[in-house]
């Protein structure tokens, strides 16, 4: 064994003494031998990025990412039924070649969204939050606010800030529990002069996207020099014409104008939305409903206007409502001497009264940081008008356009232009679920009963706590006389009337129909050449309408009208009759006591007029079978509830009788001359 581990360790050492001169032959060269150079080390090659999604599109690239969705209270067995709270970014990002004007973004949501708050933009029909998403027909449109145009890279060096604009949306969705994914059917531009594709699908990805790009089939709106679209059509549009600016504030003058044949507005109130900090010191031919000035005084604007005497501010609202002056204002020199002001909040169509169908006041506007300066200015958002009995409207956003031209207040044959001008469009709507507020009945020459408006027609409590009658049931036939007295006092004669004519009672009684204003619409005669109708308007408002009008579409005897008689009617097209006052007859005064308050009903005011008709135009029409009676009536802009049936022609059981009763007679005698 000795001599064994002599030599393995002998070995050791001579492998040990040889690496250790290798390594030192490599860092000290032996003299005379010529050694390589080590070679450069390789980097290691770094993946490019990826990139990103709207590199590829030269057009308007849109955009949704679903960045957040937390399950929250109530949890539920069901899942189509649990909420989830979400938040997401929409993106609108110009790489095209041309300015993309006054954008609208079109997103369809399909979880039943609420949408709670918005950043970066608005929602378009200014509605407030929560949204109820489910409203809308298509798509919930979104408008950019501040940044409403977005400019082309070309001209910005691809400036972001001038060519992108970010919607950041938090809401609620219900179903569509993980791994789901919450995301929209498509994306889209409100402007028609784009085609939008499907958006991509990206597997397990919560990004929705695509690349709008000119529809070449489009004729494009063209703009004026001045860079601006051309102002659009609406049923009612206002122009916010910015007059004067200054620094810290400047001066705008707000015009209401209807061109709808059939909009109209009483005691109208407009508000709209201060997004920037903004408000209102002085008016002019409108004011406040409420003045308040303690948001800013307790507020920055307080803070920052420290030498400003507040008591003269008229609101600081955030949300303020503006309402009309009175005609007798319109001669004060601190409120009034506006041109088109002072009307009480009327406006009219422009069939009735082209003057009547415009509305205007001034607005001295203060301003807050980092908007001071006479070039900066933004206008109000989120505008809304409304009126007493009349349509509702849903108003888009403010959209810049050119600049509107007022003749030269000194007589020169000129134009002066204001410093800006944003136009805001309004369109009648009805929305989803509201009720009218007037109503029709039917009745008939041929037919005793009455056929009401309907149950609920202008809309029943939600509840049933405290409510005994039905708003299920269809409404009871009434005699002719129960249309003079309210609905309260009519269920004994409409009791007595259903005994008389064997007719079925609903229990409970059917609930009334809730309208303030109710037209009857009674055939009065039918003839061989003509017919005639009888047209009378109830007012159970205790207010009264100046200068009203009624309209009735009369689908199949348009052609055949004739005149009225106790009424202006005017034949305006489209199968449809307008109707107003004559002098002296244009007020539908409100409802008022009964001779005897303690024991009388009610009465409510009235006006009546009969309207005729030619066969001659019509020939066939069927007035008994329907053709006689309106398919549309509308009060003052405001569409009726119409009944679904209309009355039933019982001629023939007359005439059955008449017969009978002729041949028991003839039966009679006959039986009288045998027995003679």
């Amino acid at each position: 064994m000795g001599w064994c581990s002599r030599p393995s360790l002998a070995l050791l050492l001579v492998v040990l003494s040889l690496s250790v001169g290798g390594s030192r032959s490599q860092r000290t060269p032996t003299a005379g031998v010529a050694t390589p150079p080590a070679p450069a080390p390789v980097p290691v090659p770094t993946p490019a990025p990826a990139p990103s999604p709207d590199s590829f599109c030269n057009g308007i690239y849109l955009s949704y990412v679903l960045e957040r969705r937390e399950k929250i209270h109530p949890f539920t067995s069901d899942p189509a039924a649990q909420p989830y709270a979400f938040s997401a970014t929409a993106t609108v990002l110009n790489h095209g070649a041309a300015d993309l004007l006054s954008w609208t973004l079109l997103i369809p949501f399909r979880h039943r969204e609420l949408i709670v708050s918005v950043g970066g933009g608005v929602l378009t029909n200014g509605s407030v939050f929560p949204y109820n998403t489910t409203l809308d027909a298509k798509a919930t449109a979104f408008s950019g606010y501040p940044n409403t145009d977005l400019k082309t890279a070309i001209e910005t060096a691809n400036d972001r800030s001038q060519i992108e604009a970010k919607i950041t949306i938090v809401g609620t969705l219900f179903g569509s529990p993980p791994p789901a994914l919450p995301l929209p059917q498509f994306l889209a531009l409100g402007d028609p002069s784009y085609s939008c594709p499907r958006p991509t699908a990206y597997n397990d990805s919560n990004l929705v996207d695509t690349c709008c790009v000119p529809d070449p089939d489009y004729v494009p709106e063209v703009t004026n020099v001045t860079g601006f679209l051309p102002r659009r059509s609406g049923d009612l549009t206002i122009s916010y014409d910015v007059l004067q600016s200054y620094g810290s504030s400047y001066l705008a003058l707000v015009t209401l104008e209807n061109h709808s044949p059939l909009g109209r507005l009483d005691h109208w109130q407009l508000s709209w939305e201060w997004a920037r900090g903004e408000f209102i010191y002085s008016m002019k031919g409108a004011y406040p409903s409420v003045v308040d000035s303690s948001d800013c005084i307790f507020g920055k604007q307080g803070q920052y206007y420290q030498s400003l005497d507040f008591s003269k501010v008229l609101s600081c609202k955030r949300n303020p409502t503006i309402v009309d002056l009175t005609p007798w204002r319109y001669n004060d020199t601190d409120l009034g001497r506006i041109p088109h002001c002072c009307r009480n909040g009327t406006i009219l169509p422009p069939e009735m009264d082209p003057d009547q169908a415009v509305s205007a006041f001034q607005i001295q506007v203060y301003k807050m940081p980092p908007d001071l300066n006479r070039s900066v200015l933004f206008p109000p958002i989120n505008w809304n008008i409304s009126g007493t009995l009349n349509p509702d409207y849903q108003c888009g956003q403010p959209i810049r356009v050119s600049p509107t031209a007022f003749p030269d207040p000194s007589g020169l044959s000129s134009d002066s232009l204001a410093l800006a001008s944003w136009q805001v469009v309004c369109n009648i709507s009805r929305p989803k679920g509201a009720s009218p507020k007037c109503c029709v009945s039917f009745s008939a020459f041929y037919n005793d009963s009455v056929i009401p408006c309907k149950t609920c027609a202008c809309g029943c409590p939600a509840s049933n706590r405290g409510r005994t009658c039905n708003a299920k049931a269809q409404a009871m036939l009434l005699p002719p006389e129960a249309l003079l007295v309210p609905f309260d006092n009519r269920t004994a004669k409409a009791l007595a009337w259903a005994d008389i004519k064997h007719y079925s009672v609903p229990s409970p009684l059917p609930c009334g129909d809730n309208c303030g204003v109710s037209i009857n619409w009674h055939v009065l005669t039918n003839y061989d050449k003509g017919w005639s109708a009888r047209v009378t308007l109830f007012n159970w408002r205790e207010d009264q309408f100046a200068d009203w009008f009624l309209a009735v579409k009369m689908d199949k005897a348009y052609p055949g009208y004739e005149q009225m008689y106790s009424f202006n009617g005017t034949a305006m097209g489209d199968n449809t009759i307008f109707m107003q006052g004559l002098p002296g007859l244009n007020y539908l005064n409100g409802e008022v006591n009964g001779t005897n308050p303690d024991t009388d009903p009610r009465v409510p005011g009235k006006q009546q007029s009969v309207i005729s008709f030619t066969k001659t135009k019509t020939p066939g029409i069927d007035i008994i079978g329907g053709g006689g009676y309106p398919s549309k009536v509308y009060f003052n802009g405001e569409e009726c509830s119409i009944p679904d049936l209309i009355p039933a022609n019982w001629a023939f059981r007359s005439s059955g009788v008449g017969v009978l009763r002729l041949a028991l007679l003839l039966f009679a005698s006959a039986l009288m001359l045998w027995e003679l």
